[in-house]
């Protein structure tokens, strides 16, 4: 054993002398006597504190605290919480409870001076051994005669949020009850942003036809339709919270109709549940009451998929149904973090019917045999018609598109339409504060794409839409129809770019102010020799050649289309069709507003003809039913070719950059600009 230094040792050696001299004190009997008087006398101190305690908190008057939780509830809460009856708890059990009679919580300041909640009787009561464990368990609640009256205003506020300002509030998260009693309670809605107005009852019986359960049934109107809601939950005796609690809800508003299927995972933590869900109904957009989210507007619909909430976050996954004649697939997640909730989905359609996207900008889709639209749809349909319009009328809700966030990707594998031979579609866009930007928008076709992007600003009072096309390496002989034969009367390349900005609620508004330009081009093609005759008026050849059904072909060097956009109205600004016998010239515009046309088009033969009438050709009358004619009456200014020409040639150099700056080497419409320069004409 190691030695201790001489100083600590003494030391050490003291000490342990006294130690000893105590331990034979209190060895007498006289120490151990006095040790077990000291010990009662502690024990029964300690137990008179105990009784004292007990019979304090048995005979102690509960309603004395009922103004401190009152306040310390509301300032928790930020709102006036009163407990205006009897206060009782009985504390000494494994199973504690409280009773509270005459319990309210108030409204918050700006909705006024109501009452939110209102309980008869309010019962809980705990087990207390599963608080060891870190768990919360409910051994009861009963509620007597609970009364909720809801609010949300225009703005967006709503009574029943806690939360602070900028913040989305938590969802309700209860914990785990085991017997769950709601005796005679009411349920009333008021929600003006979404246009809501409900009113129902809610219980949860130990009894109810034989067998135990929570039900929620009202009635009501929801943005002007009758509203219906039903859900109902399983056995409320003795529920497992390692369970998941099973329900069933049918929700319909109108024509719409939403059900679903489903379980908590942990009763009764609404924050947390997984349910199939089918919906059908007119138009996806009727779900915003219901949904709070800015859906498009659709065909009638019918669509199932397994919604999931984990806390803040709700997924749609296995996403699949039709939207009017087209099916549609894909996922869906959204985000209610933040103020606004964020959308996000990856969308797919195998076959989409072109016409079905008409309802997207407020239109209506075909309306013929065979093809799906509801009655409202239809009844638009009709007066489009009547009217000979195109572009819809529908007042869009920038409300609506404000209130959330969104990122969205979509593809079409076919699409179906008769008169265009498109063969599929993508679309990528985002919205955010109100700025809805489809950065990627593409129609592909056999040969080449019809592609750009379309941008709408809701932030101001006035949405303003942006719109920016291009269609790239097209073939006429693919978008015109055929002619006897099955051959079209033109052929060759065509591209062309639209970019239009226009303010306006509607897609008819937007355009009837749009200002920009538009321009085509057909670089090089050929057309019936027939046709190219008559744009010169040649009526011996031209007439004779269409007679004799003869299908011969003519170049096409250059075609170019060009206009000007001011409050709603593109003038052309050059309108020429140089093939080998004749230069076309044309003038004209199109009204988008009043969705009309006016063009004339004159030509200037490249060789003499023995017979030629002095009258253009007319095009003229609604965009969607033009009528082709010949003015008859005057005559038309001759002039030289090189004049014509140099027409011609000088707004080419400068149109082509604005479509393609590769396309003016192009080797037919670069010639052009060439032969106007040898004519004399003052081309750049």
């Amino acid at each position: 054993m190691p030695q201790l230094p001489p100083g600590l040792s003494h030391r050490f050696s003291a000490l342990r002398l006294k130690a000893v001299e105590a331990h034979a004190r209190r060895s007498t009997p006289e120490a151990r006597q006095g040790f077990r008087r000291r010990a009662l006398w502690s024990g029964g101190a300690l137990g008179a504190v105990v009784l004292a305690l007990g019979l304090f908190l048995l005979l102690f008057d509960w309603n004395l605290l009922r103004g401190p939780i009152g306040a310390f509830a509301s300032a928790r809460l930020g709102r006036e919480v009163i407990l205006a009856g009897d206060l009782d708890a009985q504390p000494w059990s494994l199973r504690p409870s409280a009773t509270v009679n005459g319990l309210s919580i108030g409204d918050p300041g700006w909705a006024g001076e109501g009452k939110m909640v209102e309980i008869e009787r309010l019962t809980i009561q705990m087990e207390l051994l599963p608080l060891f464990r870190g768990r919360t368990i409910l051994s009861r609640l009963e509620l007597t005669r609970p009364v909720a009256r809801l609010q949300r205003d225009a703005e967006g506020r709503a009574t029943w949020d806690f939360s602070q300002p900028g913040e989305a509030s938590d969802p309700v998260d209860l914990p785990a009850i085991r017997r769950f009693i709601i005796e005679g309670g009411q349920l009333e809605v008021i929600d003006e942003q979404r246009g809501l107005r409900f009113s129902g009852g809610v219980e949860a019986s130990e009894v109810r036809g034989g067998d135990a359960g929570f039900a929620l049934t009202g009635d009501g109107n929801l943005n002007g339709e009758v509203f219906r809601l039903r859900v109902n939950g399983g056995p409320l005796i003795n529920v497992n919270p390692d369970e998941p609690y099973p329900f069933d809800a049918d929700i319909r508003a109108g024509a719409t109709r939403v059900t679903a299927k489903g379980a908590l995972p942990e009763p009764f933590d609404l924050g947390r549940f997984g349910l199939d869900l089918t919906a059908e109904g007119p138009d996806l957009a009727r779900l915003y009451g219901l949904t709070g989210l800015a859906l498009p507007n659709t065909p009638p619909y019918r669509l199932s998929g397994r919604l999931v909430r984990e806390g803040q976050i709700y997924r749609l996954d296995d996403l699949g149904g039709r939207l009017g004649d087209s099916d549609l697939s894909g996922s869906l997640r959204v985000d209610v973090t933040q103020a606004r909730p964020f959308l996000s989905a990856d969308l797919r359609s195998r076959r989409l019917d072109l016409d079905d996207l008409a309802t997207l900008f407020g239109g209506a889709p075909s309306t013929g045999s065979g093809e799906t639209a509801s009655a409202a749809q239809e009844e638009m349909a009709q007066q489009l018609r009547a009217q000979q319009r195109l572009f819809p009328d529908a007042t869009l809700d920038v409300h609506r598109i404000r209130s959330m966030d969104a990122e969205l990707t979509y593809r079409a594998d076919a699409i179906e339409a008769p008169n265009l031979p498109l063969r599929g579609a993508r679309v990528s866009l985002t919205l955010e504060d109100g700025f809805l930007d489809a950065q990627e928008v593409v129609f592909s076709l056999p040969q080449g794409a019809f592609a750009g992007r379309i941008s709408l600003d809701a932030r101001p009072d006035v949405p303003i839409t942006d719109l920016d096309m291009r269609l790239t390496r097209a073939r006429l002989e693919q978008l015109l129809p055929a002619g006897e034969g099955g051959v079209a009367p033109l052929s060759g390349d065509l591209v062309g770019r639209v970019k239009l900005r226009g303010a306006g609620a509607s897609v008819h508004r937007a355009f009837a102010n749009a200002e920009g330009e538009a321009l085509l081009v057909v670089p090089q093609g050929e057309i019936r020799a027939a046709f190219a005759e008559l744009i010169g008026i040649n009526v011996t050849r031209g007439l004779g050649l269409l007679l004799t059904d003869d299908q011969s072909r003519t170049p096409v060097r250059c075609a170019v289309a060009h206009f000007k956009g001011r409050q709603g109205v593109l003038r052309a600004s050059a309108i020429v069709f140089d093939t080998g016998p004749v230069l076309g010239r044309g003038e004209g515009e199109i009204d988008l507003g009043r969705e009309r046309i006016d063009f004339r088009l004159d030509g200037e033969p490249k060789e003499p003809r023995l017979i030629r009438l002095m009258a253009p050709v007319t095009v003229s009358g609604p965009m969607l039913a033009p009528q082709v004619g010949v003015e008859a009456a005057g005559a038309i200014a001759q002039g030289g070719l090189a004049v014509a020409l140099g027409v011609v040639a000088a707004p080419l150099a400068a149109l082509l950059p604005f479509l393609d700056p590769g396309l003016a080497e192009d080797a037919a419409c670069g010639a052009l600009i060439s032969d106007a320069r040898k004519a004399g004409a003052p081309a750049n």
